[in-house]
């Protein structure tokens, strides 16, 4: 039997952090899952001068990793697995991972809007069929094989370098001038790799399954590469709830649809941030929410009539 915990926050955004501060401090066992530290769109952005307290601008990244040691200071736990699937209807939740699986009495969804639907040409067509989105869980399909990655930012990367464990060659493709990791990243000497910048992906193509793609420089200019395999690694702005299979009601572009309390069509599971917030996309946003979900599940939890917003002293 996987090990319980009172609340599970599937994200570790913004919102999935506060939401785990504000959990811990009300004393419940709190587990946030994440599939990647710098996943998500605040690790993306340059800049953020507009959120409160901060004496100087701080670019997204660092003002994330501020969040992250917080959050871990309350006592919080935290797991860099990727959610794969979910049970939501039964009074103990089960979040299921690619590495195990884990469960709570309450759940909060805070997994961003980074997601994308298949808009290269073949992506969709071949998804399953040589087109993933997760090399953990394909790459031993493609031992001895050469394939490629498409994006530049430091979660790429780092698929890149697991696949280089499996295959041949892995082409690292980035219509960007640069990848998002340091000079000294060890990406840039691994014999396995090859980067290829100012590029971007015309198609994929094959048969029964992917055979190659086609490449088009900053120039125009197009090139086919033979491969079996193409894992896409580009943001989009969908809500990511690829792994919910529909438990949960969304609107018609996909956001979770959630109430002033962020509760969802399922009592006991929450949405916070991007993710359920299909107009306004702002970290104090997020973060507002996550207290609220926080606040909602120990309500939820522990069988309260009201929120008990204060647990100082």
């Amino acid at each position: 039997m996987s090990e319980l915990f009172d609340v599970i926050i599937i994200g570790g955004g913004p919102a999935g952090l506060t939401a785990g501060i504000y959990s811990a401090r009300a004393n419940l066992k709190t587990l946030i899952i994440d599939k990647s530290k710098t996943a998500g769109a605040l690790a993306h952005a340059s800049l953020i001068e507009n959120y409160p307290g901060l004496e100087k601008p701080l670019s997204g990244m660092e003002l994330l990793q501020r969040m992250h040691t917080q959050t871990l200071s309350f006592g919080v736990q935290y797991r860099e697995e990727q959610v794969i699937g979910v049970n939501l209807i039964s009074e103990t939740k089960e979040i299921i991972t690619i590495q195990s699986s884990y469960s709570g009495k309450a759940v909060i969804i805070a997994t961003g809007a980074m997601g994308r639907k298949p808009s290269i040409k073949g992506e969709g067509e071949f998804l399953g069929r040589g087109v993933s989105y997760c090399a953990v869980c394909d790459a031993p399909f493609f031992r001895g094989k050469k394939v490629a990655v498409l994006g530049d930012s430091e979660e790429a990367v780092k698929e890149a370098l697991y696949l280089t464990e499996f295959v041949d060659i892995c082409y690292l493709i980035t219509p960007s001038t640069s990848l998002k990791v340091d000079s000294d990243h060890p990406i840039y000497s691994n014999e396995k790799i090859q980067i290829l910048k100012d590029h971007s992906i015309k198609e994929i193509s094959g048969t029964d399954s992917v055979t190659g793609i086609v490449l088009k420089d900053r120039d125009g200019n197009e090139k086919i590469i033979d491969l079996s395999g193409v894992f896409v690694y580009i943001a989009g702005s969908q809500p990511v709830i690829d792994f919910l299979a529909e438990a949960l009601k969304v609107d018609e572009r996909g956001f979770i649809v959630a109430d002033e309390f962020m509760q969802t069509s399922i009592q006991g599971v929450f949405a916070a941030g991007d993710v359920a917030s299909p107009h306004v996309r702002q970290v104090v946003v997020a973060c507002a929410q996550g207290a609220i979900a926080a606040l909602s599940a120990e309500k939820h939890i522990r069988g309260r009539k009201n929120i008990k917003s204060d647990w100082h002293g």
